[in-house]
């Protein structure tokens, strides 16, 4: 399979992975744990990783501000373990998913399918060398259920891309502040706003990125991406693909292709049932 493909297989799914961090049922939950619901998706992406601290999360989520991580974590393992975390992120999975596309779907051939399918790809990834939010959720044992061993496996397959995007954003010499602020100026990112707000930047931190983002001549005048810009992202998505290939040329065209077939009723069903808040997404997303 070439890279292109494979990236935009990865993309045509991403959202059922995404659900997470954005369903109520989890959210209460965590909280009732007794987390601070800020802390709940620190929490809850990093809890594999184990005891870490705030420098480990700021460094693998890589477009946060540490400023706003340091007051969350460590302290949030003291209130509520890793794998207590864990186990409640499954376990609201799996009732959220049987509440919002239904009994019958999850019991569903189609569903077990998927997860067959998903499964071979994620396990067709070859090594965690350089890939360390993957190797950490590579650690945790495999559910059963198919719904959520799908869920697991396109977790497995979108750290493992997001280990590679950092790699990718590194090597185009872009931070983190700098790939949050140009991937929002793509229309495929976060509007500019929630991304800024919920990455915990001000806007004097956000406005001098962009400033020196200009400088470089990366962003036009009106905070759109220049040619070079539009390049230099491209750059990234191009290395970013030809970094996260392996799982899908493991499943190979086919099953990839029936695979996105399966899914995208039921990730089109989350996106109808309201799990992701309107002005979350830019654009470019939201026309599909």
């Amino acid at each position: 399979m070439d890279a292109t493909t494979a990236g935009r297989t990865s993309r045509a799914l991403e959202l059922i992975h995404s659900t997470t961090y954005f369903l109520p049922e989890t959210q209460e939950a965590l909280v009732a744990a007794g987390l601070p619901p800020r802390a709940c998706y620190f929490a809850g992406r990093a809890a594999p990783l184990g005891r870490v601290g705030a420098g480990v999360v700021t460094a693998t989520f890589y477009n946060f501000n540490r400023e706003l991580i340091a007051p969350l974590i460590p302290a949030a393992w003291d209130i509520a373990s890793p794998e207590a975390i864990m186990s409640i992120r499954y376990e609201t999975l799996d009732a959220a998913f049987t509440r919002l596309l239904g009994p019958e779907v999850v019991t569903s051939a189609d569903m077990a399918e998927a997860a067959d399918l998903a499964s071979i790809a994620a396990r067709g990834i070859p090594g965690d060398d350089g890939r360390p939010l993957y190797a950490a959720y590579a650690e945790l044992d495999w559910p059963t259920a198919p719904h959520l061993v799908l869920w697991h496996a396109l977790t497995l397959i979108r750290e493992y891309r997001g280990d590679g995007h950092i790699a990718a954003l590194q090597t185009a010499g872009l931070n983190g502040l700098d790939a949050l602020i140009t991937h929002t100026a793509t229309g495929y990112g976060f509007e500019k706003e929630f991304a800024r707000t919920r990455r915990g930047w001000s806007t004097e931190q956000w406005d001098s990125a962009v400033s020196s983002l200009s400088d470089r001549e990366l962003l036009s005048a009106d905070g759109s991406l220049s040619e070079d810009g539009r390049d230099l992202r491209k750059l990234v998505e191009d290395i970013t693909n030809d970094l996260a290939t392996a799982p899908w040329a493991a499943l190979g065209e086919d099953g990839a292709a029936r695979l996105v077939s399966l899914a995208t009723p039921w990730r089109d069903a989350l996106v109808g049932h309201g799990v992701f808040p309107a002005g979350v997404f830019g654009p470019a997303i939201a026309k599909k």
